[in-house]
């Protein structure tokens, strides 16, 4: 099996609405979470959020404005993404329109942010708002599909915080059993009166900006976003610009609970362990971890003890969900883009807020911002509901 390069990356999120954006609030240690202005929600003034800066409109026309009715917010977000990854990676209109092209997307809100439309249209015997045939997981990638003339394999992913990151080890995987010659790959989900109310209930919201790895943790703020990585076989990345290497994956589910991992990280060992083997390095050789670290009390201490059992010397880890809020099924692409600007740059990108040790552990979370890092290879760490855990690692080429 060859090797799968990154060639190119679109992301947006609450501190850039492109790469370069992005890298300059991740230097800057900066965070994007605050009010929401756009956020239909009764608690949009209680809580804080990390909401990309621009409205629909304004994400409308930068997008593209394409002639295409009815696109929610979570189909604009990922347009943003996917147009920048394209143009990034310079493929050419021939390269979208191959059958050898794989469009892999996840999503958990999809459509779901216009849950008004979708009530106003499940009760009504009237002409159907232009938002009826968006309200499936799969109609963002569909539209994208659609919008750049995609015509090879597609899916939509839906495994909670981990989808975006299942989506970019389906395509590796894709690439190296010969299915397919190049892969977009990433994810998109969008602030929405679903999931605020759905967490809301949950009741692990923080209000004030989150603080992963803290012993005082409160929660994790709800963002938006979206990313996409350009994969391509090595042989057909000759002459482009490499970001980094798709070098291991895993993927574990501890069926612990619907919202909670095992308190054994059961899940979070079997991922980890699973992306080491595949990418044939020591957990030694892993310079840095992009941590999944959402600020809740179940996470922080599940992920930290995981690594305790896997590394002799746990490496330095942060979690950029300090930066963004929680993406929720963009999370993983986001934090992939991140770690390859981290590679890329031999940068290391610090957890913001933090303060006080957890008691339990000896290691702490990076704090400040590296420059001049040495690093090989990042583990970037997605764990969703249900205990469905997946781990990356990206490589310096």
């Amino acid at each position: 099996m060859g090797r799968v390069f990154v060639t190119g990356i679109g992301v947006i999120s609450a501190i850039g609405n492109n790469a370069e954006e992005n890298l300059k609030g991740l230097r800057n240690c900066k965070t994007g979470i605050g009010k929401a202005q756009f956020l239909n929600s009764k608690y949009a003034d209680e809580l804080l959020f990390g909401e990309v800066k621009l409205s629909d409109q304004e994400l409308h026309s930068l997008a593209g404005n394409f002639d295409i009715p009815g696109l929610t917010r979570t189909e604009l977000l990922a347009f943003m993404a996917f147009r920048e990854a394209v143009s990034s990676a310079q493929l050419s209109e021939e390269e979208l329109k191959s059958f050898e092209t794989a469009l892999l997307s996840g999503t958990t809100v999809g459509g779901m942010v216009e849950m008004e439309a979708i009530y106003a249209d499940a009760n009504t015997n009237t002409s159907p708002s232009p938002y009826v045939n968006s309200y499936r997981s799969g109609a963002h990638t569909l539209q994208l599909a659609k919008a750049f003339g995609l015509r090879g394999y597609t899916d939509t992913m839906n495994t909670a915080c981990s989808s975006s990151a299942n989506s970019i080890m389906l395509g590796a995987r894709m690439i190296k059993a010969g299915k397919c010659k190049r892969a977009i790959v990433g994810g998109v989900d969008s602030l929405a009166k679903y999931t605020v109310n759905g967490f809301n209930s949950l009741q692990i919201f923080s209000d004030e900006i989150t603080r992963p790895f803290d012993a005082n943790r409160k929660g994790l703020n709800l963002g938006e976003g979206a990313a996409y990585l350009i994969l391509e076989r090595e042989e057909d990345a000759v002459g482009k610009e490499i970001w980094g290497e798709i070098r291991g994956y895993g993927n574990s589910n501890d069926a612990y609970h619907p919202s909670s991992m095992s308190p054994e990280a059961v899940g979070v060992k079997g991922a980890i362990n699973g992306a080491l083997q595949t990418a044939g390095i020591s957990p030694s050789d892993v310079s840095y971890v992009n941590a999944h670290g959402t600020g809740t009390e179940n996470n922080d201490y599940t992920e930290v003890h995981g690594m305790n059992q896997i590394f002799e010397l746990v490496p330095p880890y942060a979690s950029t969900k300090s930066y963004t809020g929680h993406t929720l099924a963009a999370a993983g692409a986001i934090e992939a883009v991140y770690s390859l600007l981290s590679i890329k740059h031999q940068e290391m990108y610090p957890t913001l807020n933090w303060q006080t040790q957890m008691p339990e552990f000896k290691s702490k979370p990076q704090t400040v911002f590296v420059a001049n890092a040495k690093i090989d290879h990042v583990l970037s760490n997605s764990f969703g509901f249900g205990g469905n855990c997946s781990s990356l690692i990206l490589s310096k080429v």
